[in-house]
């Protein structure tokens, strides 16, 4: 059966069928013009645990997502995979390992010792920069892998140091873009906890690459001195939570802070979503929860309203979902994973039909 068989004969009505892929849609990875990869790693973790079980979360999640998207109401028929297969498994498994190294090195510099002179802990500590190392550069390789065969692709972690190999890919490909950050924290330290593929690190790691020629970071609320260093002296963009809040309580509506974010970007961006920036009780078992934020709806509207203008979305990833005891996490993570997947293909020009409007 072919694809177009296949969407003749799928019922988008039904619950989606728990034995496909992702969403439940019917579509092979072949049929499908966006491709998910998951990464199901947190071996730098130094807070709150369980960001490599995200992808497996929102997986669960997403069968139960009605394919009939207000905004995206045709998205459903260009077909969304997620890559599983035997990398998948092998970073998942390489995360439980190597996170159990990484403890005891969180826990003596807690305790103001020096990593250095126990040869032990240094000799662990290079093992796990060396196998995140590793992972980065089989995560771009798989990624270059799908943009050959003309594939869209997008990014499901893990904790945040996930993407770095996913914007390595993307810099390959493109000379010149942005990434538009929505998160709690700047992720701007250099080596948080001598990684130097932590979590905390990951757009300083970004910085690196010359091709990101900004990074634009929405709902920030949490950094440390160095951090702001980084973000004085280099180019990025912050907008604050604070500052957001303030300019609402004096007048300015979202739709204007919006406009004015998007503006600052280049013509290409990357979105980059740690899914910590919503307010915390959309993600309450996040690695590293702040008070403060923004709502599901605001950053939709940001991702809509992106994909409206002429700049043009060559990817994103969406990190941090950690499951706890229930099902919320991983149902807020598959239905901004379904948002964003809509406003990357609109923004492709991939068709995703008219908005449904019930009130005229």
């Amino acid at each position: 059966m072919n694809k177009q068989e296949k969407i003749k004969n799928f019922d988008p009505s039904q619950p989606g069928l728990a034995d496909e892929s992702i969403f439940g849609l019917p579509f092979s990875a072949e049929e499908s013009e966006i491709i998910i990869i998951p990464v199901p790693w947190e071996v730098t973790v130094s807070y709150g645990a369980g960001a490599s079980e995200g992808p497996q979360a929102v997986l669960e999640a997403s069968f139960q997502v009605d394919l009939q998207h207000q905004e995206f109401p045709e998205l459903w028929k260009l077909g969304m995979h997620l890559d599983l297969g035997e990398h998948s498994d092998k970073w998942n498994e390489q995360s439980q390992e190597y996170k159990a190294l990484a403890q005891p090195i969180i826990e003596a510099l807690e305790k103001g010792e020096t990593i250095a002179e126990n040869p032990k802990l240094q000799q662990d500590l290079d093992s796990i920069n060396a196998v995140c190392h590793q992972m980065k550069e089989e995560l771009r390789e798989r990624v270059l892998y799908w943009i050959q065969k003309g594939k869209k692709v997008a990014l499901l972690g893990g904790d945040h140091s996930t993407p770095l190999g996913y914007y390595e890919a993307m810099a390959s490909q493109h000379d010149d873009f942005g990434i538009l950050h929505l998160d709690a924290h700047m992720d701007l330290r250099i080596a948080y906890e001598g990684f130097t593929y932590s979590h905390a690190s990951i757009m300083y790691n970004a910085l690196q690459l010359p091709q990101i020629s900004k990074i634009v970071q929405v709902g920030i609320r949490d950094f440390c001195e160095q951090e702001v260093e980084v973000a004085l002296k280099d180019r990025v963009l912050v907008h604050t939570d604070m500052d957001l809040k303030q300019e609402a309580f004096e007048g300015k509506t979202w739709q204007q802070q919006c406009d004015h974010i998007i503006a600052s970007l280049p013509e290409k961006v990357c979105i980059s979503f740690d899914i910590d920036g919503m307010y915390p009780w959309y993600c309450p078992n996040t690695g590293t929860p702040v008070p403060g934020g923004f709502s599901f709806e605001q950053a939709a509207y940001l991702f809509s309203r992106l994909a409206e203008t002429n700049k043009e979305i060559i990817g994103f990833d969406l990190v941090e979902v950690a499951p706890g005891d229930d099902d919320w996490d991983g149902n807020v993570g598959a239905r901004m994973l379904f948002h964003m997947c809509g406003a990357f293909a609109k923004s492709q020009k991939m068709n995703v039909g008219n908005k449904i409007k019930f009130n005229k």
